[in-house]
């Protein structure tokens, strides 16, 4: 399995910006796309971008598209979330995730990703 540790969740005010990281390590060949997800209280996990190390494709749903920026550092095995104009409803624990499907498109599926970080607090308040 891969190892994933996400970074760089805190406090911010509507309108701001942070970058969120995910770093990989261990069996990290098996894995296709890494993906982003959220946590809000009381709401189910959603997926909320995602991005395949083929060729680096991305996916963005509706909810963050045009706000927020996944990429990849391939020398640091790292994925970024790159996230501005943060909104209230953004709130959320922010877990990055890896699956050994090879597939990063609409409909960002919970259940293909297996291997999960322990999550980030983005809270977003005036």
């Amino acid at each position: 399995q891969v190892q994933l540790v996400e970074s760089g969740g805190g406090l911010v005010q509507p309108g701001g910006s942070l970058r969120l990281s995910c770093a990989a390590s261990g069996s990290t060949a098996v894995y296709f796309a890494i993906g982003w997800f959220r946590q809000a209280p009381g709401k189910e996990r959603e997926g909320v971008s995602c991005i395949r190390i083929s060729d680096l494709s991305t996916h963005y749903e509706d909810s963050v598209k045009g706000r927020f920026t996944i990429s990849r550092d391939n020398a640091k095995n790292t994925v970024y979330l790159q996230m501005n104009s943060l909104k209230p409803e953004d709130t959320a624990v922010y877990y990055c995730a890896a699956t050994p499907y090879n597939y990063c498109g609409p409909g960002i599926v919970t259940a293909a990703y297996d291997s999960w970080g322990q999550g980030t607090q983005v809270t977003v308040t005036s």
